[in-house]
């Protein structure tokens, strides 16, 4: 049962409202709305690939490399806090696709689309994001909260009112939304993706080793 896990990922989204969005917050309260809704409408103020500004999110280390870090790379003068929040939800695509990679090629075989579930999958221009980036249809369901939707499919089943998990899935799983990829997108995506993205981590790790030591010399 293969799965690919990014320890802290949209998290990050609590994260930054906590530590940057305090004009999103008070701007939400007027209005009545959720800060991730003021901080989404942000999303539109910035292109694809975020103007160079990329995040890996690996706030939270995972298994195989405890000592890593996060890293933001390319800042220059036209970033703003927009930039930022940008580049977290990029970021997170970005870790996401390298491990579906992982898995399509230990498994040898081929994704022909995305289903997106979670608080994340809410938002629109999320999806659209996330089918820019890995270049492939992305799917959302009647609802974002699937581990009870999955719950209940389970449940049926084991009550007998469906025959398989199958027929199951076929009589309860709606896919109300489907988001395309647009070519522009995937192509600045796609080379940030191969040309920058996965060059972060290897160059990195020696600091990140570093980083270790040091403090592990002073007890810290």
């Amino acid at each position: 049962n293969p799965e690919i896990e990014i320890y802290r990922g949209y998290w990050m989204i609590s994260w930054f409202k906590n530590e940057f969005a305090e004009e999103e917050r008070r701007t939400a309260q007027e209005e009545g709305i959720s800060v991730e809704e003021v901080l989404n409408r942000r999303l539109l103020e910035v292109p694809p690939g975020s103007h160079g500004l990329m995040l890996q999110p690996y706030w939270g280390p995972g298994i195989k490399n405890p000592e890593a870090r996060g890293a933001i790379v390319g800042f220059s003068d036209v970033h703003t806090k927009a930039h930022l929040y940008r580049a977290i939800v990029e970021g997170l695509n970005y870790a996401l696709r390298e491990g579906l990679e992982t898995l399509c090629r230990r498994a040898k075989c081929q994704v022909d689309y995305l289903t997106v579930s979670g608080g994340g999958a809410v938002n629109d221009l999320i999806c659209q994001i996330t089918a820019d980036m890995f270049g492939k249809t992305i799917k959302r369901a009647q609802t974002h909260e699937t581990a009870g939707l999955g719950s209940s499919i389970a449940g049926f089943v084991g009550m007998g009112e469906f025959s398989s998990f199958p027929e199951a899935v076929g009589e309860m799983v709606r896919h109300t939304s489907v988001f395309q990829p647009t070519l522009e997108g995937f192509q600045i995506y796609d080379e940030l993706y191969r040309e920058v993205y996965r060059g972060i981590y290897p160059k990195m790790r020696p600091l990140y080793q570093k980083i270790r030591e040091i403090y592990r010399k002073y007890g810290k």
